[in-house]
């Protein structure tokens, strides 16, 4: 267990490689020592740039448009749809096909996030979308920058991003943690490093996880692939999957994760994985409910009573052990999440262990896993196209 409602089932792999775990465990220790602004942002005392005030204000409109790209939107995503909030509409708008293209009289918040200020999306999406009638409030760096003219042109709310904390390492910081509260949760109790570092299984877990994955990476299995069994889980592994290729891909290097949808990929991509290519590994992932629609037991065929009284969930729980099982007799290798409950504290402790997971990747695998150069030379020549007009 990590804390009460997760319970990780570790790589179950034969071969042990202490030198690896020990080198993992000293890169962990020097991580959690450093004063980065990434890991402090998992703690509850990290300082939000945002006031009180600020959401008490915000918090009396139910309505809420999100711009943003990549890091700056995926997080809240994750949030809203596994945490699934009352009384509180959000619309997201993070690509160009899904701009609203009828707008209601309600009164809206718009929220503005990019960390640079300058993102070629957002600029094109906000200046569509954002009515000077509602609540305009951005969250961007401190710095000139285009979306902080048009804040101060519009004579919003500016709420500064934490320079130091990039994109899609943000959700725990004011970029995730204000849309959380206006949802109606509580950061602090996101924020959980400070009682997980103190969590022998979690850290033990956390580094033998990394040297397996380390592993496998230097033995070429470098396809990362989610089995996720929870359609509210899919923004959540959305967000993983940026954080994972977008710090890792590098030097002709990296993980590439690949979001499954289960059960519903038996039916098309599971004989690949157990009878194809073996380079990769993978994410068990599922979540226990406990009201969904149940099996109409007047409606079954004798052949098939053992499905009297079930639930679509047992049926899958089922599915989803059955698949473990024959996994481990074909000696794929894969780790397992199951999430008994849905609350802040288990969604803060999985955005905690991939981040951690993921510098500690970058760091073994002697990556940085803070930038992403090559996305911004596309940046670049899309600018340049659309200077110079020259689109063929």
């Amino acid at each position: 267990m990590f804390g009460k409602n997760i319970k990780f089932k570790k790589f179950d792999l034969k071969k042990k490689n202490f030198n690896k775990k020990k080198q993992i465990s000293d890169i962990y220790k020097n991580l959690i020592k450093e004063k980065n602004e990434v890991i402090l942002s998992l703690d509850k005392s990290y300082k939000d740039t945002f006031s009180k005030k600020i959401v008490k204000k915000l918090k009396k409109i139910n309505s809420i448009l999100l711009i943003g790209m990549g890091g700056s939107i995926l997080g809240t995503k994750a949030i809203y749809k596994f945490l699934n909030p009352k009384n509180k509409k959000f619309t997201f708008v993070d690509n160009f096909s899904n701009i609203p293209l009828h707008s209601d009289n309600k009164k809206k918040l718009t929220l503005i996030i990019s960390k640079s200020g300058n993102t070629l999306e957002t600029i094109s999406n906000s200046n569509i979308l954002i009515n000077k009638k509602n609540t305009n409030v951005f969250i961007t760096e401190n710095k000139k920058s285009y979306l902080m003219e048009l804040a101060q042109k519009l004579k919003s709310e500016i709420i500064h991003h934490n320079n130091f904390i990039g994109g899609r390492y943000s959700v725990l910081s004011e970029v995730g943690m204000l849309p959380a509260q206006l949802m109606g949760f509580k950061p602090e109790k996101f924020r959980r490093l400070n009682k997980l570092i103190n969590n022998k299984y979690f850290i033990s877990s956390l580094i033998q996880n990394v040297t397996n994955i380390f592993d496998l990476v230097n033995k070429k299995k470098t396809n990362s692939i989610i089995l996720n069994y929870d359609d509210k889980s899919n923004d959540l592994f959305n967000w993983y999957q940026q954080l994972v290729a977008e710090s890792l891909g590098k030097k002709s290097k990296g993980i590439l994760p690949i979001i499954s949808s289960m059960p519903k990929d038996n039916h098309s991509l599971m004989q690949y994985y157990l009878d194809g290519n073996k380079n990769h590994f993978f994410t068990f992932f599922f979540v226990k409910e406990k009201n969904t629609n149940k099996i109409k037991n007047r409606g079954l065929l004798d052949t098939h009573s053992y499905l009297e009284n079930k639930s679509v969930n047992e049926i899958s729980y089922s599915q989803f052990l059955s698949t473990e099982r024959v996994f481990k007799q074909k000696k794929v290798p894969f780790r397992s999440f199951i999430i008994n409950s849905r609350d802040e504290e288990t969604l803060g402790e999985l955005f905690t262990f991939f981040i951690l997971e993921t510098i500690l990747l970058g760091r073994a695998m002697k990556i940085n896993p803070f930038d992403q150069p090559a996305v911004e030379l596309i940046k670049k020549q899309t600018k340049k196209i659309l200077i110079s007009k020259k689109y063929s």
